[in-house]
């Protein structure tokens, strides 16, 4: 009896049918509803709840994933997804996933393998050209940008050796100021969390107002920078955002750079998902200021057609993250460790996936010039829907749209705010009910605001049309009949 692994004939049998329902399933996005129709504990009560003794066949397995996994998936790569951040896995990332699971490579010492440091190396300078960024960026990729920002405020804290945090801890000491931290209320709640995890804590985020247009207000920082070294705390870093959560906005990256500069506070800049949108010519403004921070965040895996995770860090001082982080016993030591980069060094994972592969074969496969072109018609069709959104007499725009994001809700003459909020959230409901498409919501000063998010690289007019119908549709149903029954299927 063996003992080893399947016959990898199974690979060409299994794997021809598994590619085959792929091409199918990316064909065919109608068949799903994006947002799974399933009750809590539904998909859990349908599995077993004990492990298989004997082994089963390849092909009992992949009939219980369509029949059990893929009821409860919501379509986070379907055309119609508009929630949150729309995100998809293009068909070059989805290969490449295919070689990174078969070369199971852990990325973290150079000779642990040579080429998936090297290509990281390279393809992340790629990705710093095509954004516009000057060469003194140092780039490395992480799961997601989350983890990225809690790397960049602990090399903000390591940039402080006075505090000698890596010795000594931040626990019980009365010799340590308190930290401080800057941020616009409308940063990622990653940036709540870096604190957190970083024992620098909740209260020490210092939340910056913001202007009519949600960015953060320079002013604003400099008053409260002054204000707490007045109190004795000591001003350790800012995040400038790109491309807020809620409603895409920018913050004025060059005047924030100018203070943390004057300062002396590490400038991190939040561009996960709106970063991406610099390799379009036109509008690379949006990185202004960006090359006088010490570190930067874009995600791949949000808004440039790669699977997730694949986020990219640039740094320009990665020195003081490896000396916050590296640690090599007697078992890792190599003899090029002087003249490579190890990424083991450079955060607080030891194996790290091939992430590279995956961004470097989805830019050589559609080109600059074609990620770009694709970038720039999801604009065109997020400023078409704004258009249709500004044309009607009872919607309105709720923030500006200078990516592919459109903040907006049904507002009809003479209503309340109180109705206002209570109509949105019900057309918010039926839309993601009826099955064909999926949208997000946030709150702007209290007021209940829907978010459509183009960002799948199959969404074209047709869904953005199919959504502002079921929108409308959603509307009247609300308005004048209470809480909105789904759409109609078309």
């Amino acid at each position: 009896m063996s003992h080893g692994d399947l016959p990898t004939e199974t690979l060409i049998t299994e794997g021809r049918a598994i590619l085959d329902w792929i091409a199918d399933y990316l064909d065919h996005p109608e068949r799903y509803p994006v947002l799974a129709r399933v009750a809590p504990g539904q998909i859990r009560r349908a599995l077993p709840p004990s492990p298989p003794e004997r082994a089963e066949s390849v092909e009992t397995i992949l009939r219980d994933f369509e029949t059990t996994i893929v009821p409860g998936i919501t379509h986070w790569n379907h055309p119609g997804f508009f929630g949150y951040f729309a995100t998809s896995a293009s068909v070059p990332g989805i290969l490449a996933e295919m070689l990174i699971a078969a070369l199971d490579v852990k990325v973290m010492l150079w000779k642990a393998s040579p080429a998936a440091t090297e290509l990281e190396q390279v393809v992340t300078d790629w990705l710093r050209q095509m954004l516009g960024l000057e060469p003194d960026w140092f780039g490395m990729t992480t799961d997601t940008a989350s983890m990225a920002s809690m790397l960049a405020l602990a090399a903000a804290r390591e940039a402080r050796p006075e505090l000698a945090i890596r010795e000594r801890g931040m626990a019980g000491r009365a010799d340590l100021p308190r930290l401080r931290v800057y941020a616009s209320p409308h940063a990622n709640s990653s940036i709540d969390k870096a604190p957190l995890a970083l024992g620098i804590g909740l209260e020490n985020l210092v939340k910056i107002d913001t202007d009519s247009q949600y960015r953060m207000r320079p002013d604003r920082l400099a008053q409260a920078i002054a204000a707490d070294r007045e109190r004795g705390f000591l001003p350790l870093a800012c995040v400038a955002t790109v491309g807020t959560t809620s409603t895409s906005s920018i913050d004025p990256v060059p005047a924030i750079a100018e203070i943390c500069r004057r300062e002396g506070l590490w400038l991190h800049v939040d561009a996960a998902y709106a970063g991406i949108a610099a390799i379009i010519p036109e509008m690379r403004h949006i990185l202004d200021g960006v090359d006088h921070a010490d570190s930067l965040v874009v995600n791949p895996h949000k808004w440039l057609f790669t699977p997730f995770d694949c986020t990219a860090f640039f740094l320009k001082r990665p020195e003081i993250l490896k000396r916050a982080f590296s640690l090599v016993p007697v078992y890792l030591e190599t003899a090029e460790r002087d003249e490579v980069v190890d990424y083991m060094d450079y955060g607080v994972q030891l194996g790290r996936r091939f992430r590279a592969l995956k961004l470097w074969m989805v830019i050589r496969a559609f080109g600059v010039e074609g990620l770009a072109a694709r970038l720039r018609a999801h604009c065109e069709l997020a400023r078409t829907f704004a258009a249709w959104v500004e044309a009607s007499a009872e919607w309105e725009l709720m923030a500006p749209v200078p990516f592919s994001l459109v903040c907006f809700r049904f507002a009809p003459p003479d209503s309340s705010e109180e109705e206002r909020n209570r109509l949105n959230e019900a057309i918010l409901r039926a839309v993601n009910d009826g099955g064909e498409q999926f949208l997000s919501h946030t709150k702007l000063e209290g007021r209940f605001t829907l978010r459509l998010a183009i960002g799948n690289i199959r969404t074209d007019e047709r869904q953005v049309v199919l959504a502002w119908d079921q929108l409308r549709e959603a509307a009247t149903s609300a308005a004048t009949r209470g809480p909105a029954s789904p759409p109609r299927g078309r």
